[in-house]
């Protein structure tokens, strides 16, 4: 009564998307957010959370460059001079 025969029956959401959060941590029926507690009060418990998926963690295909970039003017299009002798 629990195994696979009934995996297949399981095709309703528990849970939607937080309007506080933007996570989908909302559960429908219990009304509350299981990532950020909403609609309760704001807690700073989840910070570590947040620094496992925050900016940095990935990898950033487009910020890493930025730097360097940056320091060039963030010029395109030209080549190098040919290096004299």
């Amino acid at each position: 009564t629990k195994g696979t025969q009934s995996f297949g029956k399981r095709h309703t959401k528990t849970h939607t998307a937080c309007r506080r959060c933007g996570k989908i941590s909302f559960h429908k029926q219990k009304k509350t957010c299981a990532s950020c507690g909403y609609p309760g009060a704001k807690t700073r418990w989840g910070q570590k959370a947040k620094r496992r998926r925050t900016t940095g963690t990935g990898r950033m295909r487009y910020l890493k460059d930025l730097p360097r970039k940056f320091k060039n003017g963030f010029r395109e299009g030209t080549t190098a001079k040919p290096a004299s002798k």
